[in-house]
């Protein structure tokens, strides 16, 4: 961004370093800073000097920003964030304004943008959706009837997905077990010991479905959201494990340099039926599943695309290897095992790791921030933003600053409000909100570096 010659001016919602951090603090004035120092308009002169709008320029020097204090909130709503921004906008994103809705961009229909640009634009109106997000949480009358009934509906069709898929897993295994026997191809042995594990994997996850709905709030305070990516993870590594049980024995096949005897038309109809069946039974589960909102549906959604590459995979190295050279059927055994290790390792990283306390992405904590600061009156600053994975979702810390001469009663019922709405995102389970008179203390949690000794 150095050395530019023209004076360009970006948005509202620039990300200071801090928001970079995975936690900050705001320590600014109301009246001259940034309340949240997430949003802020800059300019970007010759040179590289940046103005920003957080105090650190003189005053003829930087814009108004445009989140103002709270004696206008009317105006630091997500709506008429857009409509300023929008006004501020070069010609040349202008070009890709919707006909039909003039508020809106289609970011892929404007010209002369380089693709930094692109995608800094993408995001600036990603975090105005997400903040429409949040003042839509002030206008929604749904019933909470209709929210569990529809809940339940959910429920029943993540369940369905699931009961279809394990019986289906059961018919498909043993269709294979009769296509290994009758043709002796490793590679359809290699498939229907993938199948095995699939009905393994199966009540792994049915287990940890039913877990999840039976809670002893005693024995497990805050639920047991968390069994689902353990779950997860047991069933990623059954999956891995498969994959190098496959690779050691087309290995072995591979060195010992024997073929195997040549399929009759007969061995070979059965197995063209089985494994062409067990495809397209698998392509439909695939496209059911798929489209489900419950991670551990997806994670049939995932097997049960996992498994058509590898019955098309099989069939195709089983087939050639009987016709041609008979070592295509170990290498394509190979190949599914590379495919298998690979592909279910990735889910064991990633699961792992939303229960190590990762925090969440700038764009999260933005969100949360401009949902805490337009949320009350009496709420001077937002001092801290904290969001990080404890499983599938996020749990919240925000600490906002209240008068110090603030009523107990009227303070805590500012703090609940936020709680409960914060907690109404769909990305978090569980919002802790502290109050406070001041922010100019020191954080008052320490991290530890260490486990503590045993007791003797």
């Amino acid at each position: 961004m150095r050395g530019m010659t023209t004076e360009k001016t970006a948005c509202i919602l620039y990300r200071h370093e801090k928001i970079r951090a995975r936690g900050y603090s705001c320590r600014s004035d109301e009246s001259r800073r940034c309340p949240c120092s997430a949003y802020c308009s800059w300019r970007e002169k010759e040179g590289g000097e940046r103005r920003e709008m957080d105090g650190g320029g003189r005053r003829e020097e930087a814009r108004e920003p445009l989140l103002r204090n709270n004696a206008t909130r009317a105006k630091n709503s997500a709506s008429s964030l857009r409509g300023e921004f929008l006004s501020r906008l070069p010609e040349k994103v202008r070009t890709g304004v919707d006909p039909e809705d003039p508020s809106r961009i289609d970011i892929s229909r404007t010209q002369g943008l380089i693709p930094g640009e692109k995608e800094y634009y993408e995001k600036q109106f990603a975090t105005l959706k997400s903040f429409e997000e949040v003042d839509s949480l002030n206008d929604s009358n749904t019933d909470d009837t209709e929210l569990r009934e529809k809940e339940n509906a959910e429920q029943a069709q993540s369940e369905f997905a699931m009961k279809i898929s394990n019986y289906a897993n059961i018919v498909l295994l043993s269709l294979k077990i009769y296509a290994t026997i009758r043709s002796g191809s490793i590679a359809i042995a290699a498939s229907t010991l993938d199948s095995l594990l699939d009905l393994m994997a199966g009540g792994i996850l049915w287990f940890t479905h039913m877990s999840m709905k039976n809670v002893n709030i005693y024995q497990f305070p805050i639920g047991k959201l968390r069994v689902q990516p353990v779950g997860i993870v047991v069933f990623a590594a059954v999956m891995a494990t498969l994959g190098f049980q496959i690779l050691v024995e087309a290995l072995e096949k591979l060195i010992a340099d024997t073929p195997p005897l040549k399929m009759t038309p007969e061995q070979l109809v059965w197995l063209y039926s089985i494994m062409l069946f067990a495809t397209v039974v698998k392509l439909a589960l695939w496209i059911y599943c798929r489209s489900s909102g419950n991670k551990i549906v997806r994670a049939y959604a995932k097997d049960h695309y996992f498994d058509v590459v590898t019955n098309v995979v099989g069939l195709a190295a089983a087939v050639l290897g009987d016709k041609f050279y008979w070592w295509v059927d170990p290498v394509g055994a190979i190949i599914l095992a590379i495919y298998t290790i690979s592909n279910w390792s990735g889910t064991v990283i990633e699961n792992a790791v939303s229960l190590v306390g990762q925090s969440a992405p700038p764009e999260m904590l933005q969100k949360l921030t401009y949902l805490a600061i337009r949320h009350h009156r009496q709420i001077k600053r937002v001092d801290t933003v904290r969001a990080y994975t404890f499983g599938v979702l996020y749990f919240v810390e925000v600490d906002i600053e209240l008068p110090e001469e603030l009523p107990l009663k009227e303070a805590h019922a500012i703090g609940e409000s936020l709680q409960v709405k914060i907690e109404e995102l769909p990305e978090v389970e569980r919002a802790f909100v502290h109050l406070d008179y001041e922010c100019e203390h020191k954080p008052e949690h320490s991290i530890l570096s260490k486990l503590p000794n045993d007791q003797p």
